[in-house]
């Protein structure tokens, strides 16, 4: 049977027993480098999701202080949406009956005054010009009877009561022409230009928000349906209609300013001015209807969620603690206080307006005097651990 054996030469044999004690030396260097580093704080998970237990050595690594104080006018605020304002509507009607040939404008069209937004064909237009000329030629005639009938009574050709008779008749056709002419611009007909068509033009600038017609419609005051073809609305000045519970109503009063956000730009704080509170109140919610008149930049659009921000006359005394201390989580305002030993519980706040230093405001939830938690954010990510 063959036999094999292995031979190690004594410098081969040197070579890995360096090789062995430099990686064990390495072991131990990364050993004592973890050994060094501070380790997670040691959290022990509890029933409540709003409370965090650590260990003891660990609460030290998370410091508290108490909530200062500071007196502020107390703010209101309420949501609504973004209206027109009614008195900037306008409607655009036709008043000759008849059948739409032709559309130039459409919903949500920005349109200036005068623009033509559609035609109408209507068989009034037809009545009212025949009755305009009919009317110019009877006063035509009206008027040379008078004409002759004056000079026969200057000659002594006629009496007094036969010039009296062609006077009032003159007068007569002149009223009869007035009325055709005045009913020729009323249907908005140009009487220089015979036709049976009329067209309707924009009487302000602004944005079309509302259109009853289409092609080949019927359209006219006197036809069934809406005898508003078009509606337009000046939007340089909106609307936004709040509601505000009935307990609120007296920390309101008209012409008071209000901070406007909506959540389209979250960024841009606009000024508006309380131009009515209403008379009436929901029965079911018990809210009044707060009108709140803004300059539109450009940005609000109607149908928009606002949000109003109203200051009161009068100063109440908000709690003050530390930017850091507020957590902003699932679109609410947290902090934490100690709860005992070595616990701290999660408690919902209501943040106001960021302070000089720092600082930020708590509207609700929390007391000046309490102690809480400086960096809400770091002991949140220990429980989290």
């Amino acid at each position: 049977m063959n036999r094999f054996y292995l031979v190690t030469h004594p410098k081969s044999l040197l070579a890995a027993s360096l090789a062995l004690c430099v990686l064990c030396g390495c072991k131990s260097k990364d050993k004592e480098q973890r050994d060094a580093a501070p380790q997670p704080a040691k959290v022990v998970q509890a029933d409540d999701m709003n409370l965090i237990t650590l260990d003891s050595k660990d609460v030290p690594r998370f410091p508290v202080v108490q909530a200062g104080q500071m007196e502020a006018a107390a703010e209101l605020t309420a949501t609504g949406t973004v209206s027109p304002d009614v008195s900037r509507e306008v409607p655009v009607i036709s008043l000759a009956n008849g059948r739409v040939v032709d559309i130039r404008a459409r919903l949500d069209d920005n349109v200036r005054k005068g623009q033509l937004l559609f035609s109408v064909q209507s068989a009034d237009i037809t009545n009212a010009f025949n009755a305009y000329q009919k009317a110019v030629n009877d006063e035509h005639v009206a008027n040379k009877a008078y004409v002759r009938a004056d000079d026969l009574y200057q000659h002594g050709a006629i009496a007094q009561s036969a010039l009296e008779l062609a006077e009032d008749g003159e007068k007569d056709a002149k009223a009869d022409l007035e009325a055709a002419d005045a009913q020729l611009k009323i249907l908005g007909v140009d009487k220089s230009h015979l036709g049976s068509v009329v067209h309707i033009y924009a009487p302000i600038s602004g944005v079309i928000i509302g259109q009853n017609v289409t092609n080949a419609a019927a359209a006219g005051v006197a036809l069934s349906g809406s005898s508003t073809a078009f509606t337009i609305a000046d939007l340089s000045t909106v609307w936004i209609v709040c509601d505000v519970y009935e307990n609120d109503i007296p920390k309101l009063q008209v012409g008071q300013q209000a901070r406007i956000r909506v959540n389209a730009y979250a960024d841009r704080v606009l000024t508006g001015r309380v131009s009515d509170i209403g008379p009436v109140l929901d029965p079911s919610i018990r809210t009044a209807k707060v009108r709140i008149e803004v300059a539109n930049p450009g940005m609000l659009r109607l149908g928009m969620f606002a949000t109003a921000t109203f200051a009161s006359t009068r100063k109440t005394t908000f709690a003050v603690v530390p930017a850091d201390a507020v957590l902003h989580l699932h679109d609410r305002d947290w902090v934490y206080v100690p709860a005992g030993g070595n616990q701290f519980k999660r408690v919902e706040v209501r943040a106001g307006q960021m302070l000089k230093g720092g600082r930020q405001q708590i509207l609700s939830g929390l007391q000046p005097g309490q102690q809480i938690v400086t960096h809400a954010l770091l002991l949140e990510t220990a429980g989290n651990q």
